[in-house]
């Protein structure tokens, strides 16, 4: 497992559209199918990396407490299927049900979705304001695979509260760490 750590996509880049299949819903689905009024939530994530299976309760418990105050999530795996089978789309849709996630969990097949978001690792974070401007692209919480802190989504979390309160948001992010994205 490679610790990669996120690009930082630079603050006030406008979401990146796209069109790719959701494992979950067997439909395909658009930045703007996802999009939430008060802000969106983009996720890369992949269904073996350690980082991942380390933090996905709290990623869907962060789903399940903001949805419902208007925040858009998806979540994107774009791992190259070939080398990595267990990444495949039919073991995405037994990986979301297996971990109860219930947005959506698109396959980038081509990876071009992730290099238009300079997404370099799983988990790899991107939130977006109603206006789909990018406020907070960084880590979830200090919590990493075996270094002993618990998990507590407290970054992202504090992230989402200021967009929904009005406060100002830390520019001064925390890059994710994580396996780098297995490209073509």
């Amino acid at each position: 497992m490679a610790r990669t750590p996120s690009n930082m996509l630079a603050l006030n880049t406008k979401a990146p559209d796209f069109f790719l299949p959701d494992t979950n819903a067997n439909d395909t689905k658009t930045f703007a199918d996802i999009k939430g009024e008060k802000g969106t939530l983009i996720i890369f994530i992949c269904n073996h990396c350690p980082y991942v299976i380390h933090v996905i309760d709290e990623i869907v418990k962060i789903a399940n407490d903001y949805r419902v105050q208007g925040i858009g999530i998806a979540a994107i795996s774009s791992n190259d299927v070939i080398q990595y089978p267990q990444d495949h789309p039919d073991l995405m849709r037994e990986f979301a049900f297996n971990n109860k996630i219930e947005f959506p969990y698109l396959y980038d097949q081509t990876q071009q979705v992730a290099k238009s978001y300079d997404a370099a690792c799983t988990p790899d974070f991107y939130l977006f304001n109603s206006s789909d401007l990018l406020i907070y692209r960084g880590q979830l919480d200090d919590s990493r695979p075996q270094n002993g802190i618990p998990v507590s989504g407290s970054d992202l979390r504090n992230a989402i509260d200021s967009l929904l309160y009005n406060r100002s948001i830390n520019p001064n992010q925390k890059p994710s760490l994580g396996c780098n994205i297995k490209w073509t």
